[in-house]
């Protein structure tokens, strides 16, 4: 009986010091956030602690105590009248640590929480919380317009798309806080980094979002729903089984061929929402979309945005949610999960932790800066440089700016959770220099010329 206790032991602790639920989340103590006024470009410090704070786990669960607030700048979020600031949420996330499959009817997605980020940033669904009242045949719910029939618990015909609604109120990271819980809908990368940029908001109030799009790189793990299965970026595996290259997760939905709105896509017969025209375009609802299967394509999702596949953290497989875009890199329904769970929803944001648990020191992770696209710009540069790294950064980052003979001119951080990151050079002499970036482990170089 020792014996097979100890090997019990053995086997969770390895687990556990392995298993990417327990292990990925992007830890800190010490930074603090910023965050924009409207009219003000010049980032102001909120002193929250950014990303996560602490990661504790038993056998079934892990706990992470996050602010809520991203290492990336926020704000402002007036474009849509959203007069809040993202705040300290000092919140305890709860999430299942063995996710299984519900074999039975799926749990829909709701309005707050469906999720968290690494970096303890919550996630949404697609719903802004405004619906269409077929009694009155006008919207009801949201800010500024009255309650929904029943209230706000009770599911209405036809639920207005977030992303598109509310996208005057997005940050330049794509994000926007309910109250002060800031949160994103959709794949958390920046407005400006897409290849076809939609919003302007990052010309002002310049940001950059959890990670950047790196189309010949597996997207990085970005989180995890309420049912304990994991969330990544917009690419990855061709194949389920890890193999065929890397491409592009694409959603399984599409506007439905409709131009009134009587009927659900699975042929159930609703309380009418308003026709199809400028004033709500197809796609203005959830219930404009339709799920197609594309069995010969595997890059395909399931009616859920996800499937079972291989991917770096999990090389047995497990089932994963991809946050899908278009060719363009613009946001695509459902954006993340949804409209429903593909699993067990046992997950939760809780207020105390109530079973003994074993607290995750942060070990030294595997960031490879080698590996990582990097791009230092423009080159000549006459009065700014930026520096951007694809992918996802888990490890600070040391900038350094040196002259050719070595002497340091600048230096500046890239934290876990951003990924760029400026030098204003108006005050150097033209000439040739050099850009250094450390992890600490490994150093990489990057040749710039100024030239005013």
């Amino acid at each position: 009986m020792k014996k097979i206790t100890l090997l019990l032991f053995v086997s969770f602790f390895t687990n556990a010091q392995t298993n990417p639920a327990i292990t990925s989340w992007l830890q800190n103590n010490t930074t603090t956030g910023y965050y924009y006024l409207s009219g003000n470009s010049t980032p102001i410090s909120n002193g929250i602690l950014v990303n996560c704070q602490q990661v504790r786990y038993s056998t079934n669960w892990v706990y992470i105590n996050a602010t809520g607030m991203p290492a990336y700048k926020v704000g402002p979020f007036t474009g849509d009248g959203n007069p809040n600031q993202a705040g300290d949420q000092n919140a305890i996330f709860k999430i299942p640590l063995n996710p299984t499959e519900n074999t039975g009817t799926k749990t829909p997605t709701s309005g707050g929480n469906i999720g968290i980020f690494i970096n303890g940033v919550a996630m949404f669904d697609f719903r802004d919380g405004v619906a269409w009242n077929t009694s009155t045949n006008s919207v009801c719910g949201g800010p500024g317009n009255p309650p929904c029939p029943g209230g706000p618990a009770t599911v209405q015909s036809w639920n207005r798309d977030a992303v598109l609604y509310e996208k005057p109120g997005f940050d330049c990271s794509k994000g926007h806080p309910a109250g002060t819980n800031y949160h994103h809908h959709q794949n958390p990368s920046a407005f400006d980094l897409d290849l076809n940029v939609i919003s302007t908001i990052c010309n002002l109030y310049d940001g950059d979002g959890l990670y950047a799009i790196n189309p010949s790189q597996h997207s990085p793990l970005i989180g995890y729903a309420y049912d304990g299965f994991p969330i990544y970026g917009a690419y990855g595996y061709a194949n389920t089984n890890g193999t065929g290259g890397i491409t592009r997760m694409k959603s399984g939905y599409q506007l439905r061929n409709i131009t009134v709105r009587t009927h659900w896509a699975d042929g159930t017969d609703v309380s009418d929402g308003p026709a199809v025209s400028a004033t709500y375009p197809l796609g203005s609802f959830r219930e404009d979309y339709e799920w197609v299967a594309h069995p010969s394509d595997e890059s395909y999702l399931d009616e859920h945005n996800g499937r079972f596949c291989v991917t770096p953290e999990y090389p047995a497989g497990i089932y994963c949610y991809f946050a899908t875009v278009d060719a363009n890199h613009n946001s695509a329904y459902p954006y993340l999960i949804g409209p429903t769970y593909y699993g067990n929803k046992t997950g939760a944001k809780v207020t105390s932790v109530t079973e003994s648990t074993t607290t995750y020191i942060l070990a030294s992770n595997d960031f490879n800066l080698n590996n990582k696209m990097i791009k230092v710009f423009p080159n000549p540069a006459s009065d700014l440089i930026a520096i951007q790294i694809g992918d996802l950064v888990t490890s600070d980052l040391k900038i350094e700016l040196f002259d050719i003979t070595g002497r340091l001119i600048k230096s500046n951080q890239i934290n876990a959770g951003q990924t760029i990151t400026y030098f204003d050079v108006q005050d150097i002499y033209n000439g040739t220099y050099l850009v250094k970036i450390t992890d600490g482990k490994d150093t990489i170089s990057k040749t710039i010329i100024i030239d005013k």
